[in-house]
């Protein structure tokens, strides 16, 4: 199978999945904008009809005055004027409402898309966070769900454009075929031709994204590794800023050069657009002007067509761009879906710790790092009771800290096996089992939290006896005491 048909198949995999998901996060977290959606689209349907009717009764009352009773078609003008100007009023108030709205919801579904990556980044198995390729999948999620697809509101807000430029077309389109038939084959080659256009850019933009995926990742790094205050001893002592700009300066180059290579690609694709637009322009006023000179339809005839011609254009324009967009923001949202799908590394267990003393046991356990094929332990075998106080001691790279990240399942062995009361320690539930052990990395870090959170991770004061009795046992008591807001201290 050829790789243009495999990525046709692919696409009602991705765009419908993730439109369900991003329509059932509205539905589940604010269900009334949906309504919302439903009244701002018919009010939009209806003013299509007004804007291009209305202006033919107006222009019709104006011309008949040249024959008829002035003051009849005059207070006839006025009633179609007063009636457009307060369908118009009414439609940009609620216009204005919902967008106001909308602008709210789309800050909260963004801090809401935030949230739940960092829950799912938090979730995910440790190794993943040394791993370039799940971090990749992060960055694309974050990026696709940002100003790629403008998240749930970007995604569902072009769903409800098409179905308002589809309730735009068919109206239009009646309109036309009892006035101006013979504009209807105009408007849709016209529409193909263009839509062929747009195709290209479309794919010529998503390449581009994948390409600047990697890159906005390195860049991001070094923008704010730059302006990181708690950087700047190293920077300063080791006179890196040169270095560190050079670097920033490389991937910026590359960055601007795959927009360089975006925009060159794309600018025959919009010369041919530009080309069919002027050639439909012309030959639809050609042809509506030929209509009225020829008696067949009346001034105010001429411009409803005008006005029924440009919106069922736009109309089917709108709706294949919007299909168009929609599948290139779905490309773009669907990552956040793989990301919140990321299988597991490592299989979980169920059972229980039971017991209050326990043997550790490493037997023939040989591990290396994913990606690598050197081993950092090979055939290790020990056996630890509890009460006995062991030093495990090597020089650095030997091993020390894979060896603790073993035993706290951080990673799983490559071969052999770590038991627990003589039960393998994948048959445990993860977090029954990590209560057993209290481990202090060299590179440890304290959060940004209380002294209480970053002691027991939770901000529930009903611990603070059993925190103030490990402060006591720590000989941090008077040390404590010394600060202001005791254990609610900011660290």
């Amino acid at each position: 199978m050829s790789e243009k048909k495999q990525k046709k198949e692919k696409k009602p995999r991705i765009v419908m999945p993730t439109l369900k998901v991003m329509l059932g996060i509205m539905l589940r977290e604010k269900p009334y904008f949906i309504l919302i959606y439903i009244i701002s689209g018919l009010v939009q349907i209806a003013m299509n009809v007004v804007r291009i009717v209305f202006p033919k009764f107006i222009i019709d009352e104006l011309v008949a005055m040249a024959g008829g009773d002035v003051e009849t078609h005059i207070a006839g003008a006025l009633f179609w004027v007063a009636v457009f100007i307060g369908a118009t009023v009414v439609s940009e108030l609620l216009d204005a409402v919902g967008n106001a709205i909308q602008d709210t919801l789309r800050e909260w579904f963004s801090e809401y898309i935030s949230v739940k990556l960092a829950e799912r980044a938090m979730e995910m198995d440790f190794q993943y966070t040394e791993d370039p390729g799940a971090l990749d999948k992060l960055n694309k999620a974050q990026e696709g769900m940002s100003w790629y697809s403008g998240g749930v509101i970007g995604v569902t807000d072009v769903a409800y454009g098409i179905a308002v430029n589809i309730g735009a077309a068919v109206t239009s389109a009646g309109i036309i075929i009892f006035s101006c038939p013979w504009l209807l084959p105009v408007q849709i080659l016209s529409l193909a031709l263009i839509t062929w256009f747009q195709s290209k850019n479309n794919k010529i933009d998503q390449q581009s994204f994948i390409e600047l995926s990697k890159e906005n990742r390195i860049f991001g790094y070094l923008f704010w590794g730059l302006s990181d205050f708690s950087l700047g001893k190293d920077i300063r002592l080791y006179d890196s800023a040169e270095m560190m700009n050079t670097k920033a300066k490389f991937h910026s180059d590359r960055m601007t050069k795959v927009w360089g290579k975006q925009s060159h690609l794309e600018r025959t694709n919009n010369y041919g657009m530009t080309v069919v637009n002027a050639v439909r322009d012309g030959l639809s006023y050609f042809y509506i002007g030929w209509l009225a000179l020829s008696g067949a339809i009346s001034i105010g005839d001429f411009s409803m067509c005008i006005g029924a011609a440009g919106n069922l254009y736009f109309s089917l324009q709108g709706i294949v761009g919007g299909v168009q967009n929609i599948v290139n923001r779905c490309n773009y949202a669907h990552r956040y879906i793989e990301f919140m799908d990321y299988p597991a590394a490592m299989s979980k267990g169920t059972r229980r710790v039971t017991g209050d003393s326990h043997t550790i046991e490493f037997r023939h356990v040989s591990f290396r790092y994913p990606r690598s094929d050197k081993y950092v332990l090979r055939d290790v075998s020990v056996t630890i009771k509890q009460g006995e106080h062991l030093s495990v001691v090597g020089l650095n790279g030997a091993g020390k800290t894979t060896f603790i990240k073993l035993l706290c399942r951080l990673y799983d062995v490559t071969d052999g096996e770590i038991l627990i009361d003589g039960v393998n320690i994948k048959e445990y539930s993860d977090e029954e089992y990590r209560r057993l052990f209290a481990v202090v990395f060299q590179d440890f870090s304290l959060f940004a939290f209380s002294l209480r959170e970053n002691i027991a991770f939770s901000d529930d004061t009903k611990n603070d006896p059993v925190i103030n009795e490990v402060i006591e046992k720590c000989g941090l008591t008077e040390d404590v005491r010394k600060l202001s807001d005791g254990l609610g201290t900011m660290m």
